[in-house]
């Protein structure tokens, strides 16, 4: 049987097994909607927690992810899809017949498909737009540029501004294109950018839905994403500053910007407004449940069907589309997200226990550091489930919320910085990072390796930005 097959038998396994998990446990989860902040809190009884040794998957498959293109890469390449499944099962197995806990299973199968759902449509809808910016590369016009997609993101997501961005990046740069400059994009545009708004990354809009007021972000964080932003534009400037290279062609430009695939501006907007598609947002919208999706999903993978049968194929076709990226994040993200399930257990148990001796500098460090390896959004709730805990409150009540961030809003505010800006520190920390990487790559484009990306970069340029914020905001001893 060709290797190809076996692999989508694999797949389908792997997702009847979750599946069959939901239809046992349907019977025993109360509520209307299938994905609730009750759950995502981790307040839910827990039988008992997985084994330390469980994390071993989750290891395994970073360290892969980080090795394999490096040391292995044939092997790699042609086998990850397996691996990756493969290792999900593990756990998938651990929790059906050793805790016999169905519950983290379908809920991040639930999670696993709104992800992926978000991301193909913003793919391929994006993959539809062409826009051409016929003028000169230069570092004050690559910062205006980064700057616009970092506001932008605040609008149609990280995810949104990554894929339809891009492209646009890369044909500016094209004769002056190193991979520091895919680096600052995904830094800015893929993450750090979307922190102002719940549309800008799923932890603030799971804030939302949970109560949080939805102009809070904006209000409150401003000042913090503004100095951030500032502070990175300003590293990227010098970068390119000091980029001696340059095209040896003579070319004239006209300064113009051209577009193409206006239609498929319409379906960037569907995707847009179906993010709110939810019963906890619209009351009158019909849960699916027990079904690990809902109408928001359906809408989504409709996007991905309609905008690419639709769409000009001559603008496919300059853009170089394909679909190898958005099924390399595929295939690795299942991966990723089923071995998590332990790791973020046992970090919700830790987070209650010591809930009441955590400071806001301690939480942004802890929600940062984990957001940049593990699922931003649970980890955001696990932590603000912990510091609503400081005031016996809970992170279920909506009333409840809303008297938190009246109360002391120093804690939601490390921990909504942390979550969204922590998830540039690695290729995995959010899911266009890993995009923007795959289609930077078909570009010919040498991108640094997972270790590469963090020790010449994360490390260098991030960790003394974020450090910075800490101690202007979350030391307790708060100068702006």
């Amino acid at each position: 049987m060709p290797g190809k097959y076996k692999f989508k038998i694999l797949l389908v396994a792997f997702i009847t097994i979750i599946m069959f998990c939901n239809k046992i446990f349907a019977g025993t989860l109360s509520g209307n909607s299938f994905i609730n902040t009750l759950a995502l809190s981790g307040n839910l009884p827990v039988k008992e927690l997985p084994s330390f040794f469980m994390l071993i998957p989750f290891v395994l498959l970073l360290v892969m992810i980080a090795t394999g293109p490096l040391f292995y890469k044939h092997f790699w390449e042609k086998h990850y899809p397996k691996i990756s499944i493969f290792l999900g099962l593990i756990i998938v197995v651990y929790y059906i017949f050793i805790l016999e806990n169905y519950y983290p299973l379908v809920h991040t199968l639930s999670e696993y498909i709104s992800f992926i759902a978000l991301l193909s449509s913003l793919f391929v809808a994006s993959g539809g737009i062409l826009i051409k910016v016929d003028r000169k590369s230069t570092p004050f016009a690559n910062v205006i540029f980064l700057l616009f997609g970092a506001v932008i993101s605040n609008i149609i997501g990280t995810t949104g501004a990554s894929m339809l961005l891009i492209r646009p990046y890369l044909r500016m740069n094209k004769d002056r294109i190193s991979p520091y400059h895919i680096i600052f994009f995904i830094f800015i545009v893929s993450n750090i950018g979307g922190a102002l708004t719940p549309i800008g990354d799923p932890p603030l809009f799971l804030g939302f839905l949970s109560g949080v007021p939805f102009f809070w972000v904006i209000k409150n964080v401003w000042a913090i994403w503004f100095i951030t932003i500032l502070l990175i534009l300003l590293a990227f400037y010098f970068f390119d500053l000091n980029n001696k290279k340059e095209s040896t062609k003579h070319v004239e430009y006209s300064g113009k910007i051209h577009f193409k695939g206006l239609r498929n501006l319409f379906y960037l907007a569907i995707i847009v407004v179906s993010v709110f598609i939810d019963p906890q947002v619209i009351t009158w919208v019909p849960s699916l449940y027990p079904l690990p999706f809902g109408i928001r999903e359906i809408i989504m993978f409709s996007v991905v069907f309609f905008s690419y049968k639709t769409a000009d194929m001559q603008v496919l076709k300059d853009n170089e589309f394909d679909f190898e990226p958005i099924k390399e994040v595929a295939y690795l993200f299942v991966g990723i997200f089923a071995t998590m399930i332990p790791a973020l257990q046992i970090i919700a148990e830790e987070a209650k226990v010591f809930g009441d001796k955590l400071s806001a500098g301690i939480f942004y460090w802890a929600s940062g550091g984990l957001s940049a390896v593990l699922d931003n959004t649970p980890t955001y709730m696990n932590f603000l489930s912990a510091a609503m805990g400081k005031y016996s409150l809970n992170v279920a009540n909506k009333a409840h919320v809303l008297k938190f961030v009246e109360v002391d809003d120093i804690y939601l505010k490390a921990i909504s910085v942390a979550a969204v800006f922590f998830g540039a520190m690695t290729y995995i920390g959010n899911g266009p990072n890993f995009m923007v990487k795959s289609i930077s790559e078909r570009a010919g484009i040498i991108m640094p390796s997972f270790f590469n990306y963090i020790i010449r970069y994360s490390v260098i340029i991030l960790l003394p930005i974020f450090t910075v914020i800490w101690l202007l905001f979350f030391t307790g001893r708060t100068i702006l």
